[in-house]
């Protein structure tokens, strides 16, 4: 299946069904009175969340919506049925914006989640609706009102525990094939990776969701490369393992670069806990080695992980226990500050 994460669509509510002009009709009954119906209200659009999706390729192909109309009232004083409402399913982490893609109409962050996005038309008033004691006889019906109708933009912004960020190569692929059962491609080539990919690994009976996004160029929040297009993927992860080639001649400025354009495109993104990951580290001695975990701890207070993504190890599993210790962290309830309060005032 094909991935992907944004599409725009057109939506339009059913519009309300017209209210009904009648007057009662019997034998023997000179001065029946108005016997019009109302209109049914028309169909809303509701978009639903669903852990059984995963991309918005269905909106590629189909991109106008449009929810039932509500029926006409009736004579003796039947009303028009309501129009069907439409619920369009989407995957969870689907966010929903407006035509320019600015304003966030609805964030879908749960199974079976169900927001409302377009109303259906309210159905008109039948000439019953309308008599009164100098009006016997009313030769009024409204019309039903206008549906909603407007064009979305929907952006799917994957929801998982750990984000991997680095450059092409750093071997964030690798990392995931050896900590999950996910198969992404891998290859010496950059960009080998064009789509995120998600896959769940283990430790200490905990499960943690994995979302590999294609490797960060210089440029990238500014959508050069694959840039922009994948970074919304890392804003609801926890936890980001920053992967870093021990190879790389400048890894200062490599780790830099990677920070720079997270920093460019959205800044909150930097506050989430960090892991940094030297990746390939079988292929450096341990003179590089030490370089390198000096220049984290005395620079960025970080102590660097070492490991070989392609000879999984130990080391690895640090790597995720640790990534594992952040996430539970995060998911902590916050403190009662009343009631902190209230044990400060007793002290």
């Amino acid at each position: 299946m094909k991935f992907l994460d944004r599409a725009k669509i057109f939506l339009k509510a059913g519009d309300g069904g017209d209210g009904c002009l009648s007057f009662r009709h019997e034998k023997f009954l000179e001065y029946g009175g108005p016997d019009g119906g109302d209109g049914g209200r028309g169909g809303s659009i509701y978009f639903q969340g669903s852990n059984r999706l995963n991309t918005l390729i269905d909106y590629r192909y189909q991109q106008h919506f449009k929810a039932k109309r509500g029926e006409n009232g009736k004579g003796s004083n039947c009303y028009g049925a309501k129009g069907d409402d439409l619920i369009l399913n989407v995957p969870v982490g689907t966010e929903i914006l407006d035509e320019l893609g600015e304003i966030v109409l609805a964030d879908i962050t749960k199974e079976g989640q169900n927001v409302l996005i377009a109303q259906g038309g309210s159905g008109g008033r039948g000439n019953t609706k309308f008599k009164s004691s100098t009006n016997q006889a009313p030769r009024r019906a409204d019309k039903g009102t206008k549906g909603e109708e407007l064009w979305v933009w929907l952006q799917l912004k994957l929801i998982a525990d750990v984000g991997l960020i680095g450059l092409p190569n750093a071997g964030k692929s690798t990392f995931l094939a050896a900590t999950t059962r996910a198969k992404p491609k891998i290859a010496d080539y950059p960009f080998t990776t064009l789509i995120p990919q998600l896959g769940v690994a283990k430790t200490h009976d905990s499960e943690l969701v994995i979302a590999d996004i294609p490797g960060l160029i210089e440029g990238a929040h500014s959508g050069r490369g694959l840039g922009d297009k994948f970074l919304a993927h890392i804003e609801r992860c926890k936890v980001l393992i920053h992967l870093i080639d021990a190879n790389q001649e400048n890894i200062d400025s490599i780790y830099q670069q990677t920070r720079n354009e997270i920093l460019m495109y959205r800044s909150e993104i930097l506050h989430k806990p960090e892991l940094i990951v030297i990746n390939k580290a079988d292929t450096i001695d341990d003179e590089r080695a030490n370089k390198i975990s000096k220049l984290f701890i005395e620079k960025y207070a970080q102590t660097p992980f070492f490991i070989s993504a392609i000879n999984p190890n130990e080391n690895i599993n640090r790597v995720l226990e640790a990534a594992l210790q952040h996430k539970l962290e995060q998911e902590q309830p916050p403190e009662d500050d009343e009631q902190y309060q209230t044990d400060f005032l007793l002290t």
